[in-house]
């Protein structure tokens, strides 16, 4: 094994790397929020948030490829078919699960959206499960999903607890771009198996980035109010991306996906934080914290593996 992958499969490595990678999309919730409110987005102008997302991600891949290319990467030596393959994966996990994630985060606070998002770890917990044959469900697996669901769904009701608080455009939009992310990353996985991960990362997050600025000017969005804070945060989005896909890509070629997407869990609890703190949101409810809690112990159960080894399809 290359001396860089073995970096890679090191446990704190790993830490610090999904961590890191956490803490930048916990930062997108509130960011999101506020590049709508500089760049004045109606929250019913669809069009204009698929614009402002494919700058972002156009933008993303665009930095990746250079980087890539400079680092004397293999940017243009690809087949026809590994570019099929990787625009299918940008189509996927870059532009169909982000016309989700902006359509929920428009009609859902950023500390519900970013909890709510937590349940992608569940799916690629139960997808593995079919996929790879040391990532089976085990009682404490299985038991982990259950208590991680249930905090998830917490944090959607209201504070009488009696009513639920649920809407298909939010809520529900979210859960739909966690999924799509699971499914996407699997297949990523196998791809990033043929294709340098940040080569990879760098087409699917362009491809996916361009895509969704076609059907946004397509549908008849624009983004005006490109002022120097608005157009600050837009790079620091786009940073984020480049930063945060390359390297989770890079963590689950060489590690088992749910030693890795476990730590997606973070999302929520950094997204909660940093939501709280710059939109100004309620934080201190009994429904938040509850929901935080039983996603923690989601994770502590899901995470208690008796052997781990190598991964096998």
């Amino acid at each position: 094994m290359p001396l860089s992958a073995s970096v890679f499969t090191h446990r704190k490595v790993v830490f610090l790397l999904a961590s890191l990678c956490c803490l930048l999309w916990g930062s997108s919730f509130p960011a999101i929020k506020n590049g709508y409110a500089l760049f004045h987005i109606a929250a019913n102008d669809i069009p204009t948030k698929l614009v402002f997302a494919g700058y972002r991600f156009a933008f993303a891949g665009l930095v990746l490829l250079v980087f890539a290319a400079l680092s004397k990467k293999p940017v243009f030596a690809i087949t026809l078919r590994t570019l099929g393959q990787m625009t299918l994966l940008g189509l996927t996990q870059t532009s169909l699960q982000y016309v989700f994630f902006y359509i929920g985060l428009a009609y859902a606070t950023g500390i519900k959206s970013s909890i709510m998002n937590a349940t992608g770890t569940f799916f690629s917990v139960l997808l593995a499960h079919f996929i790879y044959q040391n990532d089976r469900l085990s009682f404490n697996k299985v038991l982990g999903c259950l208590v991680g669901f249930f905090g998830v769904m917490v944090v959607n009701f209201r504070p009488g607890g009696l009513s639920f608080d649920f809407s298909l455009k939010g809520e529900g939009s979210v859960v739909l771009a966690a999924l799509v992310l699971s499914v996407a990353s699997i297949y990523g996985k196998k791809l990033s198996q043929q294709v340098d991960s940040v080569v990879l990362t760098g087409y699917q997050l362009g491809i996916g980035g361009l895509a969704l600025l076609a059907l946004g000017f397509a549908c008849g969005g624009t983004l005006e109010g490109f002022t120097w804070k608005a157009t600050a945060l837009l790079f620091y989005l786009g940073a984020l991306s480049s930063v945060a896909f390359s390297l989770w890509t890079i963590l689950l070629k060489y590690n088992r996906v749910s030693m890795v997407t476990v730590f997606a869990f973070m999302v929520p609890v950094y997204g909660t934080l940093l939501s709280a703190l710059f939109l100004d949101e309620q934080f201190l409810e009994w429904k938040n914290a509850l929901a935080l809690l039983l996603v923690c112990g989601g994770i502590w159960l899901v995470t208690k593996e008796e052997n781990p080894g190598p991964q096998k399809i």
